[in-house]
């Protein structure tokens, strides 16, 4: 199952599932440097950032939001 991160509140982490299910995730449960925007793979024992599927969302959003400003 995969996950947005949204934005941070206190000690959690706000994401977004791909269903669009709102969820809440410890902070100390994903790597300390994970950001806004990241995607997370996420299993029973433990949370990643999928670095592959963040590259590919984030380049999607770059080429729609590009027209945008032009």
């Amino acid at each position: 199952m995969y996950a947005v991160i949204d934005r941070f509140e206190g000690s959690f982490a706000i994401c977004q599932k791909d269903d669009g299910e709102m969820i809440n995730i410890e902070k100390s449960r994903i790597p300390f440097y994970a950001k806004e925007g990241d995607v997370l793979s996420l299993s029973k024992d433990k949370v990643i950032i999928d670095q592959d599927e963040t590259g590919r969302r984030k380049t999607k959003i770059e080429g729609i939001t590009k027209d945008l400003w032009e």
